[in-house]
């Protein structure tokens, strides 16, 4: 009769690890599928605006200035002309009284204002008659202390 030693030793012992044979696998077969495909699909193209095809303005825009604390000016954006202070209620008839129909008017905001008072004013410019609005902004990198 064997002892009792040799019995256990000869017993298969549990081995407490992953068998990743299979995941290999599936892994080569999902990177065949990507290298496959992955030629065939075609990224969107978006053909964006850049400066250079920007028109020139014809006539001299009306600027709109609006400062931190939510005072807004107005001006004929030419040489020598000052700012004159407007209130809000008053912004769409000065402006119609200063410019015509196709004069273009362009919003100069501080940074710091809340961009729902600079939106609220383009639509009121726009429920005003205004056909040519933009926002002026710094072309550099930095930005001005004014």
């Amino acid at each position: 009769m064997p002892s009792l030693r040799t019995s256990r030793s000869n017993r298969r012992r549990l081995t407490n690890e992953i068998n990743v044979v299979p995941y290999i696998d599936v892994m080569l077969v999902l990177l065949v599928i990507f290298m496959v495909t992955a030629p065939m699909i075609t990224p969107g193209l978006i053909n964006l605006p850049s400066v250079g095809q920007a028109s020139e303005i014809d006539a001299k825009p009306l600027e709109v200035q609006i400062k931190e604390d939510g005072e807004i000016a107005l001006r004929m954006r030419e040489g020598g002309a000052e700012f004159e202070t407007v209130s809000e209620d008053q912004l769409v008839s000065e402006i119609q009284s200063m410019a015509e129909s196709n004069t273009p008017v362009v919003i100069a905001a501080d940074g710091r204002v809340p961009y729902e008072k600079v939106v609220k004013i383009m639509d009121e410019l726009r429920a005003g008659g205004v056909e040519r609005l933009g926002l002026l902004v710094n072309q550099g990198s930095e930005s001005a202390d004014n």
